[in-house]
């Protein structure tokens, strides 16, 4: 039988969803329900605290960058061994791009496709009896969804919370939870958003602090009792590994690898074998393919540029066996990262592209790609979704024709040049790869 979801959605992004996801998976676990976790859209960071509060990895859920059977494939994983599947939304509720019903991107596909109830979360700061409207908009919007009760946050006082509930029992909305005002428990925060959970030194201090706070401010029976939908199991549509044995760098600077790319990888029978770069350690030679995720290289360029055996065995690799990087992992291909102080890196030296985070401009959103020539990501012409988030700008000129790994547009369709870059065996480009994709 397949579990039932839940989908913890907002109107808005910065209204506390992953505050409340945290504090109920963790407080779930703590009582000995199995919970897994989900992450609506492109969001990389979420699901490793996902998998801290849980025990589980977390999957990806993009209506827009999965086709149909990679989606189902991925949220069929989310439901195996467990109880409760609790999925996080991304921004709010219904914010997508321009696309046909069940393709935008917005979490609310999610919980419509599977249908799983709505958990809506409201920042009621500045607010009392307008919530409700604002609850009210996001319940019937889309038909083709359920908000089955709301969790109000950052409640002021009592009074605060009454004058809420009386709008909310005006339309009547279950609450089914209210948090306080509470700064000391919001996760730490860096350009790209939260600071990875590696990287959070007493996160599991932090997840039981909001257990804690779960089981005081939450309804938990409520809450697990609205749960619904289902996902069926299967993982035949996962993608397909670029070899039998598989280099993942993997440490601080580079740990931004989507969990469903990994889960197909070694669905398929693959070795991942992890090496950390800022350990100075090299991509293991018998290999068959090297992938340099994302991350915070900028943090570590000079570590990176010291690590001598990484570097030259890097490129000792590229003379054989295929390599790829993504966002960070393509800065490190390069030539040079300029560092946000403005000092400059040396790198790689494999493809031809110099970055600098001194030259901050944000670059966001899907990218849908078609490859130049044939390589590790596929054959020429192949269809790739991504998604790109960065502020890294590229000081070298623009790929062309000749040396480009791809030809690029937004979600939208329009038009943005070509992208990324190629040489040898070496590829590289800024977005995370999601999907190879059939669509026109």
């Amino acid at each position: 039988m397949s579990a039932p979801g839940l989908l913890i959605a907002a109107p808005r992004s910065g209204s506390g969803k992953t505050t409340v996801t945290l504090a109920l998976m963790r407080a779930l676990r703590r009582r000995g329900l199995v919970v897994r976790g989900a992450k609506c859209g492109p969001d990389y960071i979420d699901p490793a605290f996902h998998e801290a509060a849980t025990g589980f990895p977390s999957l990806n859920l993009d209506s827009f960058a999965m086709p149909d059977p990679l989606l189902d494939a991925c949220a069929g994983l989310s439901t195996r061994d467990a109880a409760l599947v609790v999925a996080e939304g991304s921004m709010g509720l219904h914010d997508g791009i321009v696309a046909g019903e069940g393709r935008t991107g917005a979490n609310a596909d999610i919980a419509a496709r599977y249908g799983w109830p709505v958990l809506l979360v409201l920042d009621v700061s500045g607010a009392a009896q307008s919530a409700a409207a604002v609850a009210l908009g996001c319940a019937t919007y889309d038909p083709r969804i359920r908000v089955a009760g709301v969790v109000l946050n950052k409640v002021a006082s009592p009074r605060h919370r009454r004058l809420v509930e009386a709008g909310l029992a005006r339309i009547g909305m279950r609450v089914l939870g209210a948090l306080p005002r509470e700064a000391g428990l919001v996760l730490p925060e860096r350009h790209l958003g939260l600071v990875q959970a590696g990287e959070t030194a007493d996160l599991e201090a932090r997840l039981d602090r909001l257990a804690d706070l779960a089981e005081a401010s939450l309804d938990l029976e409520a809450i697990v009792a609205v749960a619904g939908g289902r996902a069926e199991a299967g993982t035949g549509a996962l993608p397909s590994p670029p070899a039998q044995r598989v280099a993942v760098a993997r440490d601080a600077a580079f740990s931004f690898l989507y969990p469903h790319m990994l889960a197909g990888w070694r669905a398929a029978g693959a070795e991942i074998v992890p090496f950390s770069p800022l350990a100075d350690e090299a991509p293991d030679p018998t290999c068959g393919a090297c992938w340099l995720p994302g991350g915070y290289p900028e943090l570590h360029a000079g570590r990176l540029a010291a690590a001598t055996r990484f570097l030259e065995g890097l490129r000792r690799f590229a003379e054989d066996q295929p390599v790829h990087g993504e966002c960070g992992g393509y800065m490190v291909l390069g030539e040079s990262l300029e560092d946000a102080d403005g000092l400059t890196h040396p790198m790689a030296g494999l493809l031809p592209v110099a970055t600098s985070y001194a030259k901050r401009r944000l670059h966001l959103g899907y990218r849908v790609a078609r490859l130049v020539e044939a390589g590790m990501l596929g054959a020429a012409g192949t269809r790739l979704v991504g998604h790109e988030f960065h502020y890294a700008s590229e000081l070298t000129p623009a790929p062309d024709a000749g040396n480009a790994l791809a030809r690029v547009t937004d979600a939208e369709g329009v038009a943005l040049g070509f992208a990324g870059h190629r040489r040898g065996r070496v590829t590289g480009t800024f977005f995370h790869l999601i999907a190879e994709s059939d669509g026109a």
